[in-house]
Order: structure tokens, then sequence, then C-alpha cells
């Protein structure tokens, strides 16, 4: 088989797994947006958290041109990215019971706040732990994983559950377990994974909704600009002025 002939095959994957999301998620997508509507306009916060490669749709929506001011990362020092060394430690410490409750009790997050948790899998301790701990503070939280690991897999959290089994609001990636999109004949291991893909989508999706839900409120969404355009840096230097008591991602 040729290389853009599977190059193609994964794309298709791709598409179909977001025409699923569309067709099969708007419902609950528009209830994230509403959500982060009205954390917006109450004056609350906005977080995003995810660990390994689910923190890349979460970092995403954080300082991003386009995208509300108000989200911040809620980063657990050595699970955000792969400049750990070595990088397997990141996966060690999502299975690190009582990390996810001294993130949280040291972070700036209060009840009323929203909590975005992005898990694939949602079978570690950290994701499970951070949202029963965030519901347990008052937070509500929407939860980002592939509903198909609580059936396909057995949680690692004590508990036995999942992060589905403790979020207010959950999105379902429709990714499969194993997360990798194509086979061939010779090679020996599944491949082409489209889990970011499809996870940034449905972040972006939601903060979609979450902008129209606040302009139909009658209130300006805290966008923000590309710093690449005239005038973005400007704009952008307004909305962090103004909304600097909720942003946490500058000093």
């Amino acid at each position: 088989m040729s290389e853009s002939k599977l190059a193609g095959q994964f794309l298709d994957a791709a598409i179909g797994l977001l025409e699923r999301v569309r067709d099969e998620e708007s419902a609950h997508i528009a209830e994230a947006g509403t959500a982060i509507a009205e954390a917006v306009a109450s004056g609350n916060r906005l977080f995003a958290f995810g660990a390994g490669h689910s923190s890349l749709p979460a970092q995403d929506v954080v300082y991003r041109a386009g995208g509300l001011a108000l989200v911040n990362f809620l980063a657990v020092p050595g699970t955000v990215g792969i400049d750990v060394m070595p990088a397997t430690l990141g996966s060690a410490l999502e299975r690190v019971d009582g990390l996810a409750g001294a993130v949280l009790d040291s972070s700036p997050a209060t009840a009323g706040d929203v909590l975005v948790i992005i898990s694939l899998s949602g079978r570690n301790a950290l994701p499970v732990e951070m949202a029963m701990n965030a519901r347990a503070l008052g937070l509500k939280v929407i939860g980002v994983t592939s509903v198909a690991y609580a059936t396909g897999t057995k949680s690692r959290h004590v508990s036995g559950t999942f992060l589905k089994d403790h979020c207010d609001i959950v999105l379902d990636s429709k990714i499969a377990v194993g997360d990798a999109e194509l086979s061939l004949d010779g090679i020996d291991a599944p491949f082409a994974p489209a889990s970011t893909v499809v996870t940034s989508a449905i972040m972006q999706a939601v903060m979609a909704a979450a902008a129209g839900e606040l302009a139909a409120r009658g209130m300006e969404p805290p966008l923000l600009r590309s710093g690449n355009v005239d005038g973005g840096h400007e704009w952008n230097g307004r909305v962090l002025k103004e909304y600097g008591d909720r942003i946490f991602f500058r000093h």
C-alpha cells in the first residue's frame, strides 16, 4: 500500500470521528459552552488540565489567538510534556495517589470556577482524583474523554471509577481503545493516533459555543486576537488588563 493511501486513510478516519462528535456530542458541547459562559459572566475563573499528550488540547485553549483570554492551564509538574527526563516519568506520575489534591489545594481554583479535565482513557488516578477533588471544592467539572475505555479497560484508581464518573458534563471523543486508527500487514502494532486532532477540535468547539452564548447574553466575549496582525498586541493588552484578576498565566 502506498504511503499516500495510508495518509488518506488516516485523514478519512479523523474526519469520520469529527463527524461523529458533531452529530452525537453537539448537545453536550453546547452545555459545556453554556457552563463556561456562565462562569465568565458571573466573575468566576476557567481552568483546563491534561497530562501527557492529553495536555496538548488543554494548552491549545490557553493564551490562544481567537480564544477566550480567561482560560488558565492547571499544570501538574512533571506531567505536562515530554521535556521531563525521563519522558516515562509523566506516565508514572499519572498513577500517583494524592497528587491531584495537592495541586488543587495550592491552585487559585475556588468554588464556582470551571475546570475542564482532558484524559483519553480517564482511568488513571490523576484525572479521576482531579475531578473528585474539584467537585468537592465546588468547581464545575467538564470531562473530555473516550467513554469506550470505561468498558474496554479497568480503572487504575482505587475506587474502580473513571473520569467520566465524576464530571458534571462529559464530552466523548469517540476514540477507540488504543488510540490508533490504522493497521497494516507487516507492521505489528496499530498506528496513527487521532485523539489530539479530535480532542483539540472538541475544545475549540466548546469555546466557540461559549463565545456565542456570551454574545447572546449581550456580553462581549473576552477574546484574544493574533499578535501578528496590526492592532492585535494593543487589543490583547486591553483584554488582559481588564480581566487580569482572573488570568494566572502572566504576572
